[in-house]
């Protein structure tokens, strides 16, 4: 007799998509071999969690053909709860193609999304998710530029954790071309962040939907629409936090880790929210939090994929007992 497994303890939801990484450096027009992976930030930020060994959900949505089936069966094979992810037979996966950068900078990537089956999300896609069980979700931005079926979905994901007494992280995730101007991004991604416990940008994100300049400016604006905490990644100079802290308000900004060879930058803002958002959930201090974030976030710029250098928990482990960074 088979039994269901228990709802998982933390939900997330958004678009994965097939990656194919060039196996070799240049433009994306001459290389003719690729390395296919999954990528998807919000999916990146639930396998860092369940490497580290929390019970996550995923919700979403992938075509009924070869590449949703890969992304089933590697998010399973990383132990995602996959009860959430349907197939969708009128639409087709997306995918998107990576150049292999060099000497740290940021590669080229070239999407192919447009209708895809997660766009095509909408609130009745969480009809048969168990909020009640859920201790926290976490949200990005991306979502809710895919569509306005997916906005809708954000919303409700929101509200719904809220009702239930869930910790809320968001993180903006700026994706500009997809959305229809630069006000509505803002205004929803800000409306948005508002009903978030944990608000987690870049410094040049939250300069650009705030127009203000400073960590502690930027963080006021959050937290003056209801977050509790503002987490700012600020690169490799390492990250900030504005919130409650000993029941006073305080801020702290905390170092980056040194990294001697940048391999590739993509997933490292996924990684510093794996971090944070699994620090905090263990009752670590924000400043343990900001350490762990900035670690992680440094060990995904070590690997070409997005979410190759997200650490298990036994690896996590080792790294924090040992008084240097690794090589």
């Amino acid at each position: 007799m088979t039994t269901t497994p228990p709802s998982p303890e933390i939900l997330a939801f958004g678009e994965a998509m097939t990656l194919f990484v060039a196996e070799a450096a240049g433009e994306l027009a001459e290389i003719e071999t690729f390395r296919r992976r999954i990528a998807g930030a919000d999916t990146n930020v639930a396998i860092g969690l369940a490497r580290l060994g929390f019970g996550v959900g995923w919700l979403s949505r992938v075509g009924d053909d070869a590449f949703g089936r890969y992304i089933r069966h590697t998010l399973e094979a990383e132990g995602l709860d996959c009860r959430h992810l349907t197939r969708d037979p009128d639409a087709a996966t997306g995918l998107i193609f990576k150049e292999r950068a060099e000497h740290g900078a940021d590669p080229h990537v070239e999407y192919f999304r447009r209708g895809s089956a997660a766009s095509r999300l909408g609130p009745d896609d969480a009809n048969a998710v168990d909020f009640d069980a859920a201790r926290h979700l976490h949200a990005t931005g991306i979502p809710p530029a895919l569509s306005a079926s997916c906005r809708e979905l954000t919303w409700h994901m929101l509200e719904r954790a809220r009702q239930a007494g869930a910790s809320i992280s968001f993180d903006p995730n700026l994706r500009p071309s997809l959305w229809a101007s630069e006000a509505e991004m803002r205004d929803t991604l800000n409306a948005m962040a508002g009903q978030a416990d944990w608000v987690l940008p870049g410094l040049a994100e939250g300069r650009r939907l705030t127009g203000l300049e400073t960590p502690h400016d930027i963080a006021g604006f959050y937290l003056d629409r209801g977050a509790r905490a503002v987490i700012i990644k600020l690169g490799p100079e390492g990250s900030y936090y504005r919130g409650t802290l000993g029941g006073q308000e305080a801020s702290l900004e905390v170092p980056g880790v040194a990294v001697e060879n940048v391999v590739d930058t993509v997933g490292a803002g996924d990684g510093f929210a794996v971090g944070v958002i699994s620090a905090l959930l263990e009752g670590l201090t924000p400043r343990e939090a900001l350490g762990r974030g900035n670690l992680i976030g440094a060990l995904a710029v070590q690997v070409p994929g997005d979410m190759e250098g997200l650490p298990s928990r036994q690896r996590l482990a080792e790294l924090d007992a040992r008084p240097a960074m690794p090589e």
